[in-house]
């Protein structure tokens, strides 16, 4: 498989005061898709404006043609599958077939407590993590779902006429875990990650890439375990998060070393933010655009 280029856009810009804008240009730069945050508020940007995903990607399907929208990621932390295989089944109809649901287990920040619930243990995480992935994946494909789960049910849930993209939009599913990686295997059309959290503020590029090997080394173990060649499976890496975080943006050679190495490990999609001055994402505006129209092309 080919390497492809994509974006993160941070639902921080309001529509008219620049937000439109980003999108507009991630199409024009030719990306292959622009992801957004699926969260509440998050991290540094608690205090500021933050917008919610789903409407915001509406807003870009309106102002793109041919530009892949999605989310990287989406999360049970405020979601229930029923409302949320709706929105995307209108999102998917608005857009023409032309959105990836990023969906993960969640974490403990501030999407965990805002709905005034006690923040879910890993382990809590991962058993609903578990029942939120297949129902959703019948919603997406089915006309009427009833199914009584432990944490999530659905009785005679209608998603009439489904997705556009058949038998349904594709899931990027995140995971790392033994049980989130056996999700992926089974019901993704691509797996993300990070990298791995444990090498990201003190660890070297090649341990990054190390960590990263063995992740998808389990990855392979997962889909053969279900008969499926890990090799056909899409596998998108979302940047920011290993020790090269501060440079692989500085220069078009640094985005090419790095992209080259990380090709090579099988990755088929790298996903890079989009600049935010006086951000952990800030970058020069003149050399993303010049990563996005000529680094795929120097990587060869």
């Amino acid at each position: 498989m080919s390497l492809r280029l994509s974006t993160v856009i941070l639902p921080v810009r309001p529509w008219r005061e620049g937000g439109r804008d980003q999108w507009v240009r991630a199409e024009r730069l030719g990306f292959h898709t622009a992801y957004t945050y699926d969260h509440l508020s998050w991290r540094t940007f608690r205090e500021g404006p933050w917008f919610g995903a789903l409407p915001t990607l509406t807003a870009a399907a309106t102002a793109t043609e041919r530009l892949r929208l999605g989310t990287l990621v989406t999360s049970p932390n405020f979601r229930h599958p029923v409302t949320l295989a709706k929105e995307l089944i209108s999102l998917d109809d608005i857009s023409g077939g032309r959105v990836t649901l990023g969906i993960g287990a969640g974490g403990d920040g501030f999407d965990a407590t805002a709905l005034g619930q006690v923040a879910w243990t890993p382990r809590e995480r991962a058993d609903r993590f578990a029942e939120f992935v297949p129902l959703l994946d019948r919603l997406l494909t089915e006309g009427a779902v009833t199914q009584q789960g432990t944490f999530y049910s659905a009785v005679e849930a209608r998603t009439i006429p489904g997705c556009v993209q058949e038998p349904r939009l594709p899931f990027a599913v995140a995971g790392n875990g033994p049980r989130g990686l056996k999700l992926a295997a089974r019901y993704g059309q691509a797996w993300v990650t990070t990298g791995d959290p444990k090498v990201f503020e003190n660890g070297t590029p090649e341990d990054s890439l190390e960590a990263i090997r063995g992740q998808l080394a389990k990855l392979d173990k997962a889909c053969a375990e279900i008969g499926r060649d890990a090799a056909q499976m899409e596998k998108i890496l979302l940047t920011g998060f290993t020790p090269e975080r501060n440079t692989m943006l500085e220069s078009v050679d640094a985005f090419v070393d790095f992209a080259g190495r990380h090709r090579e490990l099988g990755f088929t999609e790298i996903a890079i933010h989009a600049p935010i001055p006086d951000s952990d994402f800030a970058a020069d505006e003149t050399v993303f655009e010049k990563i996005a129209t000529e680094g795929l092309a120097q990587l060869g």
